[in-house]
């Protein structure tokens, strides 16, 4: 990510005058297909000081959903320090009018440059354009209105030299890291709520899978490319088969194994780093398949993809109403993937109680379909929860062993969920009553 990138969104996000695409009453004559088969890569954004844990039940087979206990250790209470993070917003704090290009991020899977109030965005290599085109569409669409932020025109993708795709959008006025106990969770769920009850049919198409599945899948074959014999350490197989996450909707296998010629620097990993990594590998072989990105969705609902805090602004700035940003995984697919990973920041110690109900209250008075109305809402969370803690241990411990350090607070949090996903169960006492 070059000079020559940014110079280009720059040039981009400079010949727009920054007011959003108008949205069409119209559809496309290309109708949206109903199903298809998910795509098969950041962690939740996570503050540390986490000093609670739960347990979650052992998973009894790869297409079984099993409840994850929700209560804290005994003697502990989350604290207001461990509400996750906003995370990285790429709409930073609103600059001043004739500010010059700031770049915002420059990742694989992303560059993002603000010039005024334009965001100018690359994606990463492998976006499919075709599938971004119908996202972008899909966020200028009418029934998005007050829901998704919509692109700044020409509202398609933008061919950059490197063939790499580029997208304009208008800045908004992110959630403040500073003030946590202000985080819209309220706002967040009820976005998320009026998101899925939006007909596909009714939007332009055919729209992609969502890609949660797929980041999840891509995060363990990165843990598997830092940590090459964990998968001998979980003694499953010498080869795991994983859907590569890119954007073409196909069905991709990626074989990693165990003697895959990748210069890692494996070899001077901390010697935890093998039996931590087998553990989340087997805790992700316990999920079933549509949740490893294996299989199709259970469900074909509009869906997010990378729900957190970061992925909200105010438009217009800085008082304008809450919207969703972010639409490189927005598709179709089980909606109860959008609320899980509150639910799994919760289930593991790392959102209060009270902020966690917060949400899920909003999200139900909305009418939000992603789980039942009133009761336990675990049966539709449990799978999503837990693939969301895996794909989060996953980038974490990888991230870890390549600095080659043990796991921070934090970190250590999300490796013991994985670790209680695949304990066996506790024995049960003998009836003396009788």
């Amino acid at each position: 990510m070059g000079t020559t990138l940014v110079d280009q969104l720059t040039a981009l996000g400079s010949g727009t005058g920054g007011a959003p695409a108008a949205r069409q009453p119209g559809t496309s004559s290309i109708r949206l297909e109903a199903s298809g088969n998910p795509e098969t890569s950041p962690r939740p954004e996570t503050s540390p000081g986490a000093e609670t844990s739960t347990r979650a039940e052992t998973s009894p087979g790869p297409e079984t959903s099993t409840h994850v206990e929700t209560s804290p250790r005994p003697g502990t209470s989350p604290h207001p320090e461990t509400l996750p993070g906003p995370g990285t917003s790429l709409h930073p704090a609103t600059p001043g009018p004739e500010s010059g290009p700031i770049v915002v991020a420059d990742r694989p899977d992303g560059t993002v440059v603000r010039v005024g109030s334009v965001i100018s965005k690359a994606h990463a290599p492998d976006t499919d354009p075709v599938d971004l085109a119908v996202r972008l569409r899909v966020a200028a669409h009418p029934r998005l209105a007050g829901v998704l932020l919509p692109p700044l025109p020409p509202g398609l993708p933008m061919p950059l030299r490197d063939g790499r795709s580029a997208s304009l959008w208008p800045a908004g006025e992110p959630v403040s890291p500073d003030d946590p106990d202000a985080a819209p969770w309220e706002e967040a769920a009820r976005l998320l709520a009026r998101l899925h009850a939006v007909p596909p049919a009714e939007l332009p198409g055919p729209l992609p899978p969502m890609r949660g599945p797929a980041k999840a899948a891509r995060a363990v074959a990165r843990l598997l490319m830092t940590t090459p014999d964990a998968q001998a350490t979980a003694k499953t197989g010498a080869t795991t088969k994983t859907c590569a996450a890119t954007n073409t909707g196909a069905d991709t296998n990626t074989n990693t194994t165990t003697d895959a010629p990748i210069d890692t620097g494996a070899a001077t990993n901390p010697a935890y780093v093998p039996e931590a990594a087998a553990t989340v590998l087997r805790a992700w072989r316990a999920l079933p398949p549509w949740a490893r990105g294996e299989a199709p969705s259970p469900r074909a609902a509009l869906c997010h993809g990378d729900l957190h805090l970061g992925q909200l602004v105010r438009y217009p700035a800085p008082y304008g109403p809450w919207l969703l940003i972010d639409v490189d995984d927005l598709g179709l697919g089980d909606p109860a993937w959008d609320v899980a990973r509150p639910a799994a920041w919760y289930a593991t110690g790392l959102l209060a109680p009270d902020l966690w109900q917060r949400f899920l209250d909003a999200y139900r008075a909305e009418g939000g379909s992603a789980v039942r109305p009133e009761g336990d809402p675990w049966p539709e969370l449990d799978v999503p929860a837990r693939a969301l803690t895996i794909q989060a241990a996953a980038l974490a411990l990888a991230k870890a062993a390549a600095a080659h350090r043990a796991p921070d607070e934090v970190e250590q949090v999300l490796l013991d969920a994985c670790a209680r996903m695949t304990d066996p169960p506790a024995p049960t006492a003998p009836d003396r009553t009788t």
